[in-house]
């Protein structure tokens, strides 16, 4: 059996340019969905799937998030000592959540792209496979995504992608599956990856979506890439960036990648739209938030 996935990589670099100026003092992963910043949806998603070691790539600028999940024994104290016993439980709850999962913070360094801070915590990995997931994403499923994705991973000891089914319209949006084989409940066997095609052009109805379970594999062919970038670059030549969607793209053409068709809803919050869905999505499930929403909606369309 391949080893139960215990690590976890949150890459937490990027600068949210597609939200500015909301994103110009907060980082894009601060913002809340609910009464909750969207990286915490993403650090429980992976808590409640059994990960215990998570490490979040970060850059400059995004010390708010690890103030989000320090502890903070003073603010507790005061919030006790006013009777504000709900609100110190919630404080002390978010602290026990960063401990469970053992969140650990590391500086990006390298390239530009998605894969260099798979690569730069690589090191830590041991050799063992690790779960990667955005936290600009929230997934809301009876079982949780990263679960899903385990499991998958369980069943076949190879790299594991997140997909949806897609609308053929929108495939100009997404990485689509080259898919060799339906292998029933939603596994698929993947060769290959075509990045945001013509709808006529893409090769199937599946996008791959932020979720992935990265092997020893898929981080030789991040390194390749990494100095393949170097090299163009002291060359002058066009180096573009490092992204972890060409590294499974490289490997899946000579060994065995699969996609995880995975069951819920899933909400991009990395620009406007999607986050406003995302919002209203997460306030109008809330059994105390949900009914004074839908009176608004009703009186703004009357």
């Amino acid at each position: 059996m391949p080893p139960t996935i215990r690590r976890a990589v949150i890459p937490a670099a990027g600068l949210g340019s597609r939200l500015l100026p909301l994103t110009k003092a907060t980082p894009k992963e601060m913002l809340p969905v609910g009464d909750k910043p969207v990286v915490e949806h993403t650090v429980r998603e992976l808590v409640d799937s059994g990960i215990t070691d998570i490490t979040i790539v970060v850059s400059g600028g995004k010390s708010l998030i690890q103030d989000h999940f320090r502890p903070n024994p003073a603010l507790v104290r005061q919030l006790r000592e006013d009777g504000k016993v709900a609100y110190a439980d919630a404080v002390e709850e978010v602290a026990e959540l960063a401990r469970r999962g053992h969140i650990t913070y590391l500086d990006q360094h390298g390239p530009y792209g998605n894969g260099t801070p798979v690569l730069n915590a690589a090191r830590s990995f041991g050799g063992e496979p690790v779960l990667v997931l955005w936290p600009d994403d929230v997934f809301v499923a009876e079982v949780p995504r990263a679960q899903q994705l385990i499991r998958a991973y369980e069943q076949t000891g190879c790299p594991v992608l997140a997909l949806l089914p897609m609308d053929p319209a929108h495939s100009r949006r997404y990485g689509v599956p080259v898919v060799k084989e339906d292998l029933g409940d939603g596994m698929l066997r993947i060769t290959g990856l075509v990045e945001k095609p013509e709808p006529e052009a893409a090769p199937s109805a599946y996008a791959a979506i932020g979720g992935y379970v990265v092997t020893p594999g898929i981080v030789d062919e991040l390194r390749e890439q990494t100095r393949l970038w170097y090299e163009a670059e002291r060359r002058g030549g066009p180096a573009g960036e490092v992204y972890l969607t060409d590294a499974l793209n490289a490997y899946a053409a000579h060994h065995a990648v699969y996609g995880q068709v995975i069951q819920g809803e899933w909400y991009d919050t990395g620009n406007p739209a999607d986050y406003l869905v995302a919002q209203m999505a997460h306030a109008l499930a809330h059994p105390e938030y949900g009914p004074v929403l839908r009176e608004l909606v009703r009186r703004i369309d009357g």
